[in-house]
């Protein structure tokens, strides 16, 4: 079966370039992505997706409450938080509101599908 994901990010370009790059693997499928916290808080209830790529910094609602809000109401979901900023990222801090890992957008393509694939395999 298809992993789900959700993508969260304000990037049309990082979101296109995320989507191809899953959808030209096996085992993944984009159910759906959003342009803000909001919208990304919104999507994930609705579509209840295997897992959440959730951009760093976006409008309406930031990153860390937008990941507090999906983590409370669906907490087995896996949150991955990518970003340009990996290192000011306190990790104490991204797993207290409910992210499961933290990739740097630079990494993100080499290390994003063996990431899904772990996390989905054994969640928490």
């Amino acid at each position: 079966m298809n992993k789900r994901i959700l993508i969260v990010d304000d990037s049309a370009p990082t979101r296109g370039l995320v989507r191809e790059f899953l959808e030209s693997r096996s085992g993944f499928e984009i159910c759906g992505e959003a342009t803000d916290g909001n919208k990304g808080v919104e999507r994930a209830l609705e579509l209840r997706p295997d897992v959440i790529l959730l951009d760093f910094s976006m409008p309406q609602m930031n990153d860390l409450r937008a990941a507090l809000i999906i983590h409370q109401t669906e907490p087995n979901t896996p949150i991955i938080l990518f970003t340009f900023y990996k290192d000011v990222i306190s990790s104490r801090l991204a797993q207290a509101v409910g992210v499961t890992s933290v990739i740097s957008k630079s990494d993100l393509l080499p290390t994003l599908a063996d990431e899904i694939q772990m996390l989905t395999a054994h969640p928490n």
